[in-house]
């Protein structure tokens, strides 16, 4: 009852074409949970709403914005979990070449590249904790969505598919 409610909260804030995009079957399970350190907690960013249009439906997820250097710089490093709808979008405000690791990330991701206009370029999938190696873009791309290991796996989300969110700007 709870996701129901906070699905109509969030269609409710959405501009109309968002909205009305939602008519797909749509997935929620906002998780950031208390004791986590995510969302919402002390010395963490402000929670934002991101949607994933992919072939099966409208997933719904709950993220922080890393659009600064130091943001970014730091990530998810040292976060100990993340639910399955949640994650981070890294904003390099301009498509370039991108380059990410896992330093000091404990929990393994699936790290999304997107273009300026929102569609997912690559996907690096299951990425190891701690590792230096370098993960790329592939493509030069803007943003870097950030969610558990396993995710574009279980929701079927692929490269191609379409990211909304209000810094995307329409394809």
């Amino acid at each position: 009852m709870l996701a129901w409610a906070m699905a109509a909260l969030t269609l409710a804030a959405l501009p109309a074409p968002a909205a009305l995009a939602l008519a797909a079957p749509v997935t929620t399970a906002f998780g950031f949970s208390g004791g986590s350190g995510l969302v919402g907690q002390a010395g963490t960013l402000d929670a934002q709403v991101l949607e994933i249009v992919s072939a099966a439906a409208t997933h719904i997820f709950e993220i922080e914005l890393a659009d600064e250097p130091a943001q970014r710089q730091k990530g998810l490093m040292y976060r100990r979990q993340l639910a399955g709808n949640a994650g981070m979008l890294f904003d390099f405000k301009a498509e370039q070449p991108i380059s990410m690791w896992m330093k000091n990330t404990y929990i393994p991701l699936d790290m999304l590249f997107i273009s300026q206009s929102g569609e997912v370029l690559h996907i690096a999938e299951h990425t190891v904790p701690f590792s230096l190696d370098r993960i790329d873009s592939g493509a030069p791309a803007r943003f870097v969505l950030e969610v558990a290991a396993g995710t574009a796996g279980r929701l079927g989300i692929k490269p191609g598919d379409t990211v909304r969110h209000r810094l995307m700007a329409p394809r």
